[in-house]
């Protein structure tokens, strides 16, 4: 699963970089080395055209993050849909609608998994959390769904889910599943509002290949929400890479 991840980039550079029209955001993007679930995170989606508009927008937007289905009677459905499995999530009954009408790009840095070590015999196994992220610095586009869901004060409220796939061999070793990246020439595809043909929006999820990411141990100070800055994202000097009997290695 994808359950904490990274996304430190400046609300004008994500603007740039997916070509944003409409910053919907409200000044409540900061950079967040610690995302965690039912936080506000930054979303790049494309809405329908209104009655007024001739044309769909793409838009930045600030959303909560663990999908709440627009037919749920409490937001806290959505603390166990933070994530949506490749594989089925055009069929489940809380996802399939936002498949089909409502994706978007969640923006990220890097995301982090935590490794559990052998313990030796009498000792309780210990968990190493690793920064796993593109290794040439490049935004990471996560695959994303969003839904509005109104609440009992009459309130609309925008919460998203990331998708996740199998892990491809550089991140496997430490964990089965990564979020699905959507590569930037399928965005306008991806964000596209009039695509709803199911099976054209699952060719569009191609998991990322294999020496594309790097992985390394960082601090568990990551362990504790409370704590947030670019030192959770520094590289650890005690942490152990699991298949890495080498004294000096640090990286995949």
């Amino acid at each position: 699963m994808c359950g904490r991840y990274a996304s430190a980039r400046a609300r004008q550079e994500l603007i740039e970089e997916f070509q944003v029209q409409l910053d919907a955001t409200e000044d409540a993007i900061r950079p967040d080395y610690n995302v965690a679930p039912t936080k506000k995170v930054p979303a790049v989606l494309t809405r329908p055209p209104g009655d007024d508009e001739e044309e769909a927008v793409r838009q930045l937007r600030a959303l909560r993050w663990g999908l709440v289905p627009s037919w749920a009677k409490d937001i806290k459905i959505g603390n166990r849909l933070i994530n949506a499995r490749a594989e089925t999530v055009h069929e489940k009954p809380s996802f399939r609608r936002a498949f089909a009408k409502r994706r978007c790009l969640l923006p990220a840095d890097g995301f982090f998994e935590w490794y559990t070590a052998q313990a030796e015999e009498g000792r309780k196994p210990s968990k190493q959390p690793f920064f796993i992220r593109p290794r040439d610095g490049a935004v990471m586009a996560m695959a994303g769904l969003y839904e509005l869901w109104r609440s009992p004060e009459d309130e609309w409220l925008w919460t998203c889910t990331v998708i996740t796939t199998q892990a491809t061999d550089d991140v496997g070793r430490i964990h089965d599943r990564m979020p699905m990246v959507v590569r930037p020439e399928h965005w306008d595809d991806w964000l596209d509002p009039g695509l709803t043909a199911v099976e054209e929006v699952r060719e569009l999820l191609v998991p990322a290949m294999n020496g594309t990411m790097e992985a390394y141990p960082v601090s568990k100070a990551v362990n504790n929400v409370k704590n947030n800055g670019p030192e959770l994202i520094r590289p650890a000097t005690d942490g152990h890479i699991p298949g890495d009997h080498s004294e000096s290695s640090s990286l995949f």
